[in-house]
């Protein structure tokens, strides 16, 4: 947006983010935040035993104190087992169906057609493909002759018409939506905080979609699975990065396109998903960005704010608009 369709639209969404409408009061309200936080935590400093700051190298190094280790205690040990007792052993396809029938998630699988018709059994034929795309052991182990919904012939066909990134997104929605109805759930989180991070898989052809690194994938190519849990356990969003890309890239991406009923406000990554630029943007946006840094003082520099900054706020907006004018002026 641009023009007067950008500053029509700048109050509504500075207010529905919580965020000043000027921008030189913005910066000066985060540099009073910054400083009266680095107060209160500099002051608990001399009180606080288990953590102390250490000057002896080239930065200094921030040491916390490992939280010791708390024995089970009897009543724990003797309700896992009780739990344990509980849960009787079952197939994983009777599972699958069983989880369908509480959820009705095979009925976001539709025929790349577009196509209302449903075959006879379609959700027993849906159930076994995911089966064995899911384990990657193959439709064979599956295929029953005697049972028209479980023929090879069925199989293939339902794998080619009815699984696409739209369906599995739409029918993984439908599960993570039912589960955050469940009272356990509830007790686990209300679904505002969730962790991403990545996983490391060698792929066996070249694709687009792949990327080398001898480090973790030898030497063919390989994608990383960046994938997104909710506080409830649920994985609502996963987004396929070609080799190693630095997860901090993909990491808003997962949170504005996921199509969940969640509404995640808090996350957590690894090292590997900060970025100096993702903290701005998470605030900007109205999220919380929670990274888990180990040596924070080897990233980050600290001191005062740079004045600069906030004396030449107005000028240097100045400057831009100039340029932008003159940028105008010379295509026209």
């Amino acid at each position: 947006m641009q023009g007067e369709e950008s500053q029509a639209q700048r109050i509504p969404v500075c207010r529905a983010l919580g965020h000043p409408t000027d921008g030189h009061k913005g910066v000066q309200q985060l540099a009073i935040q910054l400083d009266e936080t680095w107060k209160a935590v500099a002051s608990r400093f001399e009180g606080n035993a288990e953590v102390h700051v250490c000057n002896d190298g080239k930065y200094p190094s921030l040491t916390i104190s490992s939280l010791e280790r708390l024995e089970e205690p009897p009543s724990l040990l003797c309700l896992n087992s009780r739990v344990r007792q509980l849960l009787p052993p079952v197939d994983l396809t009777e599972l699958l169906l069983e989880i369908d029938a509480r959820t009705g998630f095979t009925r976001e699988f539709m025929h790349v057609s577009e196509s209302g018709a449903r075959a006879q059994d379609l959700h027993v034929s849906l159930c076994a493909v995911l089966m064995a795309e899911a384990c990657n052991i193959g439709l064979e182990p599956l295929i029953k002759h005697n049972i028209p919904a479980l023929t090879r012939h069925r199989l293939s066909w339902v794998k080619q018409n009815y699984l696409r990134a739209e369906t599995l997104i739409s029918a993984n929605a439908r599960l993570v939506d039912f589960q955050s109805t469940l009272e356990l759930a509830g007790r686990w989180g209300g679904g505002e905080v969730a962790s991403a991070d990545g996983m490391r898989f060698v792929t066996p052809v070249k694709s687009v979609n792949s990327g080398p690194n001898r480090k973790y994938f030898g030497s063919g190519p390989g994608i990383t699975w960046y994938n997104f849990v909710s506080d409830q356990y649920s994985g609502f969003h996963g987004i396929v990065v070609p080799g190693t890309l630095r997860d901090s890239i993909f990491v808003l991406e997962g949170l504005l396109e996921q199509q969940t009923g969640l509404n995640p406000v808090e996350i957590m990554t690894d090292t590997a998903g900060t970025s100096d630029i993702i903290f701005g943007l998470f605030w900007l946006l109205g999220y919380q960005f929670s990274p888990g840094l180990p040596m924070p003082a080897k990233r980050y520099s600290g001191g005062w704010i740079n004045r600069q900054i906030t004396v030449h706020w107005m000028s240097w907006r100045g400057d831009v608009q100039i340029c932008r004018r003159r940028r105008i002026s010379g295509m026209r």
